[in-house]
This record gives C-alpha cells, sequence and structure tokens, in this order.
C-alpha cells in the first residue's frame, strides 16, 4: 500500500499532513510517535475508515484490531470469533482461542473475563477474520509482561506462517524493535523518522534492541 500526500483533518487540526508512505507487503511495520502524531488516524486511512486528501494506491481488505477489545456483551468468547467467519470455518474457533491461551474458555461471556482476556480474545478474532493487511492499534498495552511476551510471540508465528502485511500502532520502543521489520516515527503528522531491522521477528525480549535508542531520539526530536 502506497500513501501519497495524504492529509488529515479534524476541523482546524491537522492529524496527517502531507504524508507520503510505503507500507511494505508482506513485512511488520511499527508506527510510533507521542499522542496526537497522527498513528490512529493512519491505521484508520489504511483501513477506509475516514476521508483524506491524497492517495492510498493498492488497498487491501483489513482486519482492524482496536485498543480496546470491543467484543460483544451478551456473545460468549466464541460466539464474539464466530460473528467474523461463515458457519463452515466455526471449527477453527477452539484452536484459535487455544493458542492465545484461552482453552476452556469458549463459552465465557466477556463480563468474566479480565482485561488481558478480552484482549485475547480480540486478537483470536483479528486473525481469525479473512484480510490481506492486519491493523492493530496498541495490541498490547494491557497486558503484563507474560503474556505480552507470549502474545508478541505469538504474532511473530501467525506472520510467518502467512507473510502478511501487518501495521501496528505502539507507544513502547521495545515492542517496536522486536516485532517489527521496519519502524515509522509519527510527529505532528508527518515522518519523523523510518528505522529497519535485519531478519525476521521476534527478537529476544529480554535483550536492548540496537534500534531503541534511534526511536527514542526521533519520539524526543533529538538528533545527537
Amino acid at each position: 500500500m502506497k500513501l501519497t500526500n495524504v492529509t488529515k483533518r479534524y476541523g482546524e487540526r491537522l492529524a496527517l499532513e502531507n504524508l507520503s508512505l510505503e507500507i511494505e507487503e508482506g513485512k511488520i511495520t511499527a508506527v510510533l510517535g507521542e499522542s496526537g502524531a497522527g498513528k490512529t488516524t493512519l491505521l484508520n486511512v489504511l483501513a477506509g475508515l475516514t476521508p483524506y486528501e491524497g492517495s492510498v494506491e493498492g488497498e487491501r481488505a483489513c482486519s482492524y484490531l482496536f485498543q480496546d477489545a470491543k467484543l460483544l456483551p451478551n456473545l460468549t468468547a466464541e460466539g464474539n470469533l464466530k460473528l467474523v467467519l461463515p458457519k463452515s470455518a466455526w471449527g477453527k474457533i477452539g484452536e484459535a482461542l487455544a493458542r492465545v491461551g484461552l482453552a476452556g474458555r469458549e463459552k465465557s461471556l466477556p463480563g468474566s473475563l479480565s482485561g488481558g482476556e478480552k484482549q485475547r480474545v480480540a486478537i483470536a478474532r483479528a486473525f481469525l477474520y479473512p484480510h490481506d493487511v492486519l491493523l492493530m492499534d496498541e495490541p498490547f498495552s494491557s497486558l503484563d509482561l507474560s503474556l505480552k511476551r507470549s502474545l508478541i510471540e505469538l504474532t511473530a508465528s501467525l506472520w510467518r506462517e502467512r507473510k502478511e502485511t501487518v501495521v501496528f500502532v505502539t507507544h513502547d520502543v521495545h515492542e517496536a524493535a522486536i516485532l517489527s521489520h521496519r519502524a515509522v516515527v509519527l510527529r505532528a503528522g508527518r515522518i519523523a523518522g523510518e528505522f529497519s531491522s535485519e531478519g525476521d521477528p521476534p527478537r529476544d525480549f529480554f535483550a536492548a534492541h540496537p534500534l531503541e535508542p534511534h526511536l527514542v531520539r526521533a519520539l524526543m526530536n533529538e538528533d545527537r
């Protein structure tokens, strides 16, 4: 997908300003930035959820994992997944829930799940929904470290199986460094930096990655 001179306004405020960016097909791209930098707006443009000025070439079917789980409260965990699949594919649901650590919770309603468990249901749903591009908005922000590590590794594992295009927003430079092939830093709706890593993710969760200080400097508008 290629964005050229994309601008998005909310009233007088510019959320994206003449932004040009090419999303690498079959790779994982992380998008970072301070609050209000335009990260979620960029995802919404890619998903076709908001009007904009400029052009987006190569639009694809997208699956979108939002910041909150957005589960229907009157449906069980498996019921929320059934919503995105034809009946012929419902047999995939048990395995999908097991892979995110929710085996045996298929019949649980969202009200009986913790915040992290709800997010795991949402992650399973996002991967199951038929798509070419997976968009994720702060997918690991509500999770404890152990679960965050397991779901980062799961995301990388699913990527290796499918080699699909993934774009995920995060405030966490460590998440970006260990899970992405490429990291894009936004500031005030413009690209403040682009950085690439060699090899496929995930990288060692417990080790600092050389990319991290570069991302921090770009986020802080510090060139030294």
